[in-house]
């Protein structure tokens, strides 16, 4: 079984990987067929996107899973445990995000790309991820404390995005203002429930920092449950020194039957 997750995380991460270098050719090779001048400012867009951001630190991720399953290290380290968690969550929420709101949205200045990386980055990476956290082994219980950390980058993002819009020019659309997601742009943003402009992207905002926050929440209530973890008193006497173990069983009162 550990053998099958190390080849799972190493197709994954090299899909994952080839799919995101295909979207950054072509929408280059686009740039220069458009004649576009700024493009450091476009390639600085395109790492703009937060999928793009999640899917190279999955890839990066997978591929150090990959290691630390071979290596047969379970549990796995605390600190991997915690990136491998906000990843999943990360991923999980992209997916959810792309297939319902954004599929068949034309991404400003990156030209048309090829169906099969939206596929992978969106559908195929997200899925995978969710089966190897539940069933790969050697996943450690994570303390609840995790979840607002995981939710530092996604709030970052948000900031980011935010506060560098207005300092973009669009080449597309010649206008001075860049919104990776149509949601985010106040012209733009229009839920059912609520006004249009910046209400809504206050809206939206918020609404997707709650689905952060609920993945977060079920991404860390799996890791105390199920196949993939092994049972904590075990994961507790792996961390705790040999010496140390024998020191305590040598002070442990005797029980007579």
């Amino acid at each position: 079984m550990r053998s099958t997750f190390v080849l799972l995380r190493l197709l994954v991460a090299l899909a994952v990987l080839a799919a995101t270098t295909v979207s950054f050719v072509d929408s280059y090779s686009f740039w220069v067929e458009a004649r576009f001048r700024d493009r450091s400012t476009l390639i600085v867009n395109f790492f703009s996107y937060i999928t793009v951001e999640t899917c190279l630190v999955a890839a990066v991720v997978l591929l150090i899973g990959a290691v630390v399953l071979a290596r047969g290290t379970i549990p796995e380290p605390r600190w991997f445990a915690w990136l491998r968690a906000a990843v999943v969550c990360y991923m999980v929420v992209i997916g959810v995000v792309y297939n319902l709101l954004l599929r068949g949205t034309v991404v400003t200045g990156a030209g048309a790309g090829q169906e099969w990386t939206n596929e992978v980055m969106h559908v195929v990476a997200p899925i995978a991820l969710v089966l190897d956290w539940l069933f790969a082994p050697g996943r450690r219980r994570l303390s609840w404390a995790v979840v607002p950390g995981i939710l530092a980058f996604p709030v970052a993002w948000f900031l980011y995005t935010m506060l560098r819009a207005p300092l973009v020019y669009d080449q597309m659309k010649h206008e001075q203002v860049w919104y990776p997601y149509p949601f985010l742009d106040p012209r733009l943003a229009d839920p059912p429930v609520v006004p249009g402009g910046l209400i809504a992207v206050v809206f939206y905002v918020v609404v997707m920092t709650a689905v952060f926050a609920g993945a977060a929440w079920v991404t860390v209530l799996l890791s105390r449950r199920g196949v993939g973890r092994r049972r904590s008193d075990d994961v507790h006497a792996e961390e705790v020194p040999v010496t140390e173990q024998i020191a305590r069983a040598r002070r442990r009162p005797l029980t007579r039957p």
